[in-house]
C-alpha cells in the first residue's frame, strides 16, 4: 500500500513510521505549515522533520508558503473549535495531495498524541475519505507515545512544547490570573 502521511513534526513521527514500515506500507511524508506559529517555530519544526526524513529514507512533501492569515481567519470567532477546522484542513489537504499523487490510502500522525482530540479526527479523516474517494488508514498510535518521546530525545530532535496554533501557544504559557 502507498500511504501519504500527514506529519505533524519529527518526534510525533517516530511510532507511526516505525508501525506502518512494519506493516509493509509504503510511506511518504506530508507536512502542512499553515497553523504553526510563530514562523520561527514553523522552521524548526520543519527542520527537524526534514533531518528526521533523511536519516529514515522518508520521502517528504512540504506545503509551499505559509498561510497563517487564512488560518486565523478561519479560526476567528469559533477558537472553542479551532482543532475541529484545523484538522479539517490537514486532513482535507493531505488526501486531496494523496488523491493527485495516485497514493492508495493517507493518514496522520496526528493520531499518535495522547493530546489530541483522536475520536474527532478518526471521524473527520472517514468523512474526508468520503468526500475525496481517498481510503483513510486510521491506526491508534497511542500506545508508542512514550517509545516516541525516547527515540527522539536520544536523536537530540527538537520537541516542541505545544500544539502548534497561536491559540494553543497561548493556552501553554499564559496563564489567567484568576
Amino acid at each position: 500500500m502507498k500511504l501519504l502521511l500527514h506529519t505533524c513534526c519529527g518526534p510525533c513521527t517516530i511510532y507511526p513510521l516505525q508501525i506502518l514500515r512494519g506493516e509493509g506500507v509504503d510511506v511518504m511524508g506530508y507536512f502542512h505549515r499553515n497553523n504553526i506559529h510563530p514562523y520561527q517555530e514553523c522552521i524548526r519544526r520543519e527542520e527537524t522533520l526534514k533531518e528526521y526524513a533523511r536519516d529514515m529514507e522518508l520521502g517528504l512533501i512540504v506545503q509551499k508558503g505559509y498561510d497563517l492569515e487564512g488560518f486565523l481567519q478561519a479560526t476567528a470567532f469559533r477558537e472553542g473549535n479551532r482543532c475541529l477546522y484545523c484538522y479539517h484542513d490537514r486532513l482535507l489537504t493531505t488526501a486531496l495531495l494523496a488523491k493527485r499523487g495516485r497514493f492508495d490510502a493517507f493518514s496522520t500522525t496526528l493520531l499518535y498524541s495522547r493530546f489530541q482530540k483522536h475520536e474527532q479526527i478518526k471521524t473527520m479523516g472517514e468523512s474526508v475519505s468520503a468526500q475525496t474517494g481517498v481510503d483513510f488508514l486510521y491506526r491508534d498510535f497511542r500506545e508508542g507515545w512514550q517509545q516516541g518521546i525516547d527515540e527522539s530525545k536520544q536523536r537530540g530532535m527538537y520537541r516542541q512544547p505545544y500544539c502548534g496554533c497561536i491559540y494553543s501557544e497561548k493556552d501553554r504559557y499564559y496563564k489567567s490570573e484568576k
